[in-house]
């Protein structure tokens, strides 16, 4: 905002009123009306399975899920499935975010890195995800690596993705200002560029890190001893769909709150640089 456009907003404001927060925008609004969907949720479940609409061996009543929890809960396992999903989901994203913004650098920032590789990781995209389990699983074996780096291609991808558009847009006057102040290099990356494109770099972490729970179930359904995905499998096998839904929930959960990390850091970003 400039100066003149400051000071209007000064002039039209009433002397000493504090700025009015939209409804919508309000912090209590906004943690009320997000779990309004989520409870009617439950209760039309509950309701669902308390009438017998459905019977309890495809859809297990709440009651039941939470029993399974807690049953999980008591020897440990639930809490090491976590931690074992959890881990390698926060090392597969951060490798995966810093590689891929990394190499966004270089093709959106440079005509040679943009030929180069743009059409080998257009392909490279296109191949789904349970297509490399395999071949990680040969290159790797079944323990943490080859789980990891599938983790890490997937957040990959979308970070690269956003963050290599958003350079190819950035003003032109803003680089060429801090040209002027002899920033180059690393130093105009990090303080002109990168700040410019912070709203793209927050929706390509948000997009990543959702993409990297997609491809930690990928992995941990065909490989694994351990985490939420061999809980699914074993789940299936036994026939026990409380479990099923348990860590469906528990998924769910925690993608939510590692959403709501990802936000605080858009906040802390947007302070800095916005």
């Amino acid at each position: 905002m400039t100066a003149s456009a400051e000071a209007i907003t000064a002039a039209a404001a009433p002397s000493g009123a504090a700025a009015v927060v939209p409804f919508w925008s309000r912090t209590s609004v906004r943690i009320v009306g997000g779990l309004v969907v989520p409870l009617a949720v439950l209760a039309l479940w509950q309701a669902v399975t308390g009438f017998g609409l459905i019977p309890t061996y495809r859809l297990p009543a709440p009651l039941d899920v939470v029993n399974a929890a807690v049953q999980l809960a008591a020897d440990g396992s639930l809490w090491r499935h976590v931690a074992i999903s959890v881990q390698r989901v926060f090392l597969g994203f951060a490798f995966g975010s810093l590689v891929g913004l990394a190499v966004a650098a270089v093709v959106g920032l440079t005509r040679s890195g943009d030929v180069l590789l743009s059409p080998i990781l257009a392909a490279f995209r296109a191949i789904p995800s349970l297509a490399l389990v395999p071949l990680l699983m040969l290159w790797m074996g079944i323990g943490e690596d080859s789980k990891v780096t599938l983790v890490a291609i997937g957040a990959f991808f979308p970070l690269f993705t956003t963050v290599a558009g958003a350079l190819r847009k950035v003003d032109p006057h803003l680089v060429e200002m801090g040209r002027s102040f002899g920033l180059r290099g690393w130093e105009l990356f990090r303080s002109v560029q990168l700040p410019a494109t912070v709203p793209s770099l927050i929706s390509g972490l948000r997009l990543a890190l959702a993409q990297a729970w997609l491809f930690l179930v990928a992995a941990e359904l065909l490989a694994a001893s351990m985490g939420l995905g061999f809980l699914l499998t074993d789940a299936q096998s036994t026939g026990r769909v409380d479990r099923i839904f348990l860590a469906i929930v528990v998924l769910a959960t925690l993608g939510t709150l590692s959403n709501a990390v990802v936000t605080l850091l858009e906040r802390r970003l947007l302070r800095k640089w916005a």
